[in-house]
């Protein structure tokens, strides 16, 4: 799987055309289009239901908002970062990968309620090492991104720590599915703008009008120390991860009974995820036209949304397992 190269991209939310030009020169499809939104949409023609399978190929990041006199740069949130992950973090800026650091006062500079008050956004900036905005400006510009510069290292047994694994290992995991043959007619969409409400999404299968949709993701993985195990969402090395239900979208019971028969008839590590948090491009999907039977395949990863995320490259292949056997058998599940 091309995790590695595909993470190493900058896109975050709006800014996905590093991935998808990745994407394009590798996918294997009779047809290949980007609509207006930015989605990459790879047609596999087939004589059955028409299929989309989803991933999104945004990652969350950061977008410049001023410069200020001494050049360092105010920054707002490209989906959802908890700021309490940021201060001192590495991030390269724009095109030309700028290098940055996210810096704040000195903890022996704060006095009184600062030393206990937890940093808010507004609190932060980017040190760029310019000497002034004159400076600052040759190197960026208002409306610039920036991601954080997290490199994919393989560590630990069969791990790999890296920035953007949600979803770039989805994306991935498309890739490696695109190269088979289907009955179904199929759509390998690589949606933009996931982060930020689900919005690519929303257009492509407005555009596309599946049957069936199935979504590849990166997700919650809380298997950490002090983590409780009835609060431990999915595990690392538990397998795929099945989603039931979030607060974007609801999985068809067939479907999802189909999905969970597969697992079992094909020997694949498959757990359920234990909570109804957040939401996925499945949320948009699912309403568009109308309605769309949708299920969500995703793999754990501690620590997303945050400048390194953790994976077990076994759960990816359960993931990729699964998703081909689901895909190859649709026609004869009675969906």
């Amino acid at each position: 799987m091309l995790v590695k190269e595909l993470t190493s991209l900058g896109a975050p939310s709006g800014f996905e055309d590093a991935v998808r030009n990745f994407i394009k020169e590798r996918a294997t499809a009779d047809e290949i289009y980007t609509d207006s939104m930015g989605n990459l949409i790879c047609h596999k023609k087939g004589n059955g239901k028409k299929v989309m399978v989803a991933a999104h190929m945004d990652e969350v990041g950061l977008i410049i908002t001023e410069i200020t006199e001494k050049g360092f740069l105010k920054f707002s949130t490209l989906g959802g970062i908890e700021t309490a992950v940021l201060c001192s973090k590495k991030v390269l800026i724009g095109e030309n990968s700028v290098p940055g650091i996210i810096c704040a006062k000195a903890i022996h500079l704060q006095k009184g309620d600062e030393v206990n008050s937890p940093l808010k956004l507004k609190d932060l900036c980017i040190d760029i090492g310019a000497n002034d905005k004159e400076s600052a400006e040759k190197l960026i510009q208002m409306g610039d991104y920036a991601v954080f510069d997290g490199v994919f290292t393989p560590f630990g047994n069969n791990l790999v720590k890296s920035k953007a694994l949600d979803d770039r290992v989805g994306c991935a995991i498309l890739l490696e599915l695109m190269k088979e043959d289907y009955e179904s007619d199929m759509y390998f969409t690589f949606t933009v703008q996931e982060e930020v409400g689900l919005r690519g999404a929303q257009v492509a299968a407005f555009n596309i009008k599946p049957d069936i949709a199935l979504v590849v993701e990166g997700t919650t993985c809380s298997d950490v120390y002090g983590s409780k195990p009835h609060n431990q969402v999915t595990n690392l090395g538990g397998g795929a991860v099945m989603t039931a239900v979030d607060r974007a979208a609801i999985s068809d019971k067939n479907y999802y009974d189909f999905i969970m028969k597969t697992a079992k008839e094909y020997d694949i590590k498959l757990q359920i995820k234990r909570t109804t948090m957040g939401g996925t491009d499945a949320g948009a999907i699912q309403r568009s036209g109308i309605g769309v039977k949708t299920a969500v395949l995703a793999v754990p990863c501690r620590y997303i949304h945050s400048p390194v995320s953790v994976m077990n490259f076994d759960d990816a292949d359960c993931v990729y397992k699964l998703a081909k056997a689901v895909l190859k058998n649709i026609e004869r599940s009675g969906l």
